[in-house]
This record gives structure tokens, sequence and C-alpha cells, in this order.
């Protein structure tokens, strides 16, 4: 993956969690198909910042719509069933966590200064 498309990778993670917190289910089939590449810094940062607000009041669910089962199918075909908190974590955060780490090593091989994910970094005077 390019660079530019690891990046637009991560900044449309967040939409799964409509998908998954407001829906009982997903196929694989029925998906979009893959998302064009952004071309700029400021695409990509824009579109993050805006599925990520559009994404958050999702969050806001008790903890029994949190622990309802949630389904991944692929063509009609079951894959698993999860708690939909179990999903978003998989599926979000870890999703996000895994390629996040990948972008900033892809940053670094790159001479471009890796920004502060938890805490300062090298990079950073």
């Amino acid at each position: 993956m390019s660079l530019g498309g690891l990046a637009t990778h991560v900044s449309n993670l967040s939409n799964w969690t409509e998908i998954i917190l407001e829906r009982t289910s997903f196929d694989l089939g029925d998906g979009p198909p893959r998302m064009n590449e952004l071309t700029s810094r400021a695409d990509i940062l824009r579109f993050f910042d805006e599925s990520s607000a559009r994404n958050r009041p999702f969050l806001d669910k008790s903890d029994a719509e949190l622990l309802t089962a949630w389904t991944l199918q692929r063509n009609g075909q079951q894959v698993f069933t999860l708690p939909r908190l179990n999903a978003l974590r998989s599926f979000v955060l870890n999703h996000l966590i895994h390629h996040r780490g990948q972008l900033s090593v892809y940053l670094r091989l790159n001479d471009i200064p890796v920004p502060a994910i938890y805490g300062p970094t090298a990079d950073e005077g």
C-alpha cells in the first residue's frame, strides 16, 4: 500500500463505528468499492476529522446496547458474531492502532518527522 493509500485507509476507519453500532450485521459483499486514495495531507486530515466527528455520537450507547450481537457476513454467509463492543474494539480501535503504527514507520523511512502518538517522540526538539 502506498503512503497515501495507508493514510487514506486510517482516515476512513472510524466509519466502521456507525456500521457496527447502528446495524445488527454487515455483509462485505454489499460494501462499497475501495475508497480512492486521497492525494494531499490536507484532504486526508480533513476526511479524518469529518469522519471522526460524524461517528463520535454513535459511541453514546448503553452497556446493554454495546453487548448486543453484531454479525459480519460475506455474500450471505456468516463469518462471525460478536458483541458490538468487541467488534468495535477489533474493527476500529485495534485496526486503527495497527495501521497507525505502520504509518509511523512509513513516515520515518521517508524522513518525515513522526508526530506524538503516545507522547513526545525522538523527532521532536
